[in-house]
């Protein structure tokens, strides 16, 4: 017989954890879903996000958080020049489809080798005063280390989609993929706007990677284990829609949460792309359609 409890928290763990597979697919959602460039590359940016929290929390003694908002600049320039790097060498040339998925499979694959050969195998952590205690309510226990990442990964998207839906910059984002010679008519570049919205999209990445060793220890291998799950739950969102893919998000994590407590932890992502599968069978187009 299954205990109600245990399914409570079983469904609560698994919102909490969809907040954070939120803030790990919201760069997909724009780069391969706005820009239809496939960044198989996000996880290791996620990563560099990680593990930039890791150093200056071992080095100066501020929240990990913190450092994740600190780090926003720093990730939107890096991510502006890897576009640029890009749109020159396979955009502008029209060879952006398997030429460039070699890109970001070799950026990928350069991260996590210069991540081991710096850090070695061995897992790193930081310390927060939330990350161990936990928030009761009656039966059902919140982790303080899971529940603080996705309220701020939700505060993080509600603030992309204001940002989108609001600004001429973030309405011309969503536009450039569909309409580039609309956008010339109204004296914006699409390459600019290309550009910003993928600095944006990897900008995001210093949050998602502070969650990310916030949430459990990490080593450089570790990304690969979100490569298809990112672009599974951004399909599933329809693609374009931060609601679609906040809601695909909550529901893969529902999923994998009442698997894993149920089941087993091996049974997780199986159950949850099966899933996936049935949902797309019936609504192709994903949740929000695209």
């Amino acid at each position: 017989m299954v205990s109600l409890d245990l399914l409570i928290n079983a469904i609560v763990a698994g919102i909490l954890l969809g907040g954070f597979y939120a803030a790990v697919t919201v760069g997909i959602t724009i780069s391969f879903g706005m820009l239809d460039i496939a960044n198989i590359a996000q996880p290791a940016f996620i990563l560099l996000g990680s593990y930039a929290a890791y150093i200056i929390t071992y080095y100066v003694p501020v929240d990990p958080l913190v450092v994740g908002f600190l780090m926003l600049p720093v990730f939107y320039v890096i991510g502006m020049a890897v576009y640029r790097l890009y749109y020159y060498s396979f955009e502008l040339r029209g060879e952006q489809s398997i030429q460039g998925l070699a890109f970001f499979f070799g950026l990928l694959f350069v991260a996590e080798v210069s991540l081991v050969l710096v850090f070695g195998v061995d897992y790193r952590f930081v310390e927060a005063p939330y990350i161990g205690p936990s928030l009761h309510l009656g039966i059902i226990d919140l982790p303080l280390r899971m529940l603080i990442p996705c309220l701020v990964s939700l505060v993080m998207i509600a603030v992309l989609q204001l940002y989108l839906s609001r600004s001429f910059i973030g309405r011309a984002i969503l536009a450039v993929s569909q309409d580039g010679l609309a956008l010339q008519l109204m004296a914006a570049s699409p390459t600019r706007i290309k550009q910003i919205a993928f600095g944006i999209s990897v900008a995001t990445c210093s949050l998602a990677g502070t969650f990310l060793i916030i949430i459990q220890p990490v080593e450089p291998s570790i990304g690969r284990d979100y490569i298809g799950r990112i672009f599974a739950i951004c399909v599933l969102g329809g693609m374009t829609s931060f609601p679609g893919m906040v809601a695909a998000a909550l529901l893969i994590g529902i999923v994998e949460s009442i698997t894993a407590t149920f089941y087993g932890p091996s049974w997780a992502p199986a159950v949850a792309f099966g899933f996936l599968l049935i949902t797309l069978a019936v609504r192709p187009a994903g949740l929000a359609g695209r």
